[in-house]
């Protein structure tokens, strides 16, 4: 089975493809150009793997939460692909995905969502795959949902930037720290082909964006 996944909900772009078990994938550091750069990194990735997009059986691509550009131009570029093929398409949790990078059996992913507030969720893993514990929400820091018991590794930007909110919230219930963690397409490769083997995915006209919170900018009261 070959998968196609692509990942542009934060400061990176990168794409993945799933052939068996085996991934190749790029990445770069997108600064809000991901539409520009996308469609050159698929390209070049099929490109450099001798591979061609018709020979696809789906397209994964990270659903969110994450920058509204970034995820609107995932939609876009995977609805246009998998149109053109005529291949279902699967949306995978971005901070889902962080967990999956994580390697821990417990994870709480929090990433900066701006407007000092994070894009939370936590995950457990089960030999069925991820158990969700909180969905994909948006919160103060201070106010992020409890977790029980310890050995929690949290993943994500949101533990550099609101840090001491974070830790003084999940006090002595975390087992480590990884801040620099971001979403990557490879993880949304390896879940997307789980749901593919599972006889899931949805044509190509329902790829959407999981959104989380509607209001995108602060108003100058509020600032």
């Amino acid at each position: 089975m070959n998968i196609l996944a692509v990942e542009t909900s934060g400061d990176y772009c990168s794409v993945a493809l799933w052939r068996d078990g085996a991934i190749d994938d790029r990445e770069m550091p997108a600064e809000q150009r991901q539409s520009g750069m996308l469609i050159d990194m698929v390209h070049a990735l099929l490109t450099e793997c001798d591979v061609a997009l018709r020979q696809m059986d789906g397209i994964a691509y990270g659903a969110g939460p994450g920058s509204f550009t970034g995820l609107r131009v995932a939609c876009g570029v995977v609805q246009g692909l998998a149109m053109g093929i005529d291949r279902p398409v699967v949306g995978i949790g971005t901070l889902m995905g962080l967990a999956q990078a994580s390697g821990a059996s417990r994870v709480v992913c929090c990433i900066d969502a701006r407007m000092s507030e994070v894009y939370h969720a936590a995950y457990e893993k089960r030999t069925d795959g991820w158990r969700v514990v909180h969905e994909p929400g948006v919160y103060a820091p201070d106010e992020v949902p409890p977790l029980a018991g310890v050995d929690w590794q949290a993943c994500g930007n949101g533990f550099a930037v609101y840090g001491g909110a974070l830790r003084e919230r999940y006090a002595r219930q975390l087992s480590g720290i990884n801040e620099a963690m971001h979403p990557r397409a490879r993880e949304i490769a390896v879940l997307g082909a789980s749901v593919f083997a599972a006889g899931g995915g949805l044509p190509a006209e329902c790829a959407a964006p999981l959104y989380v919170r509607d209001k995108v900018a602060l108003k100058t009261h509020e600032r």
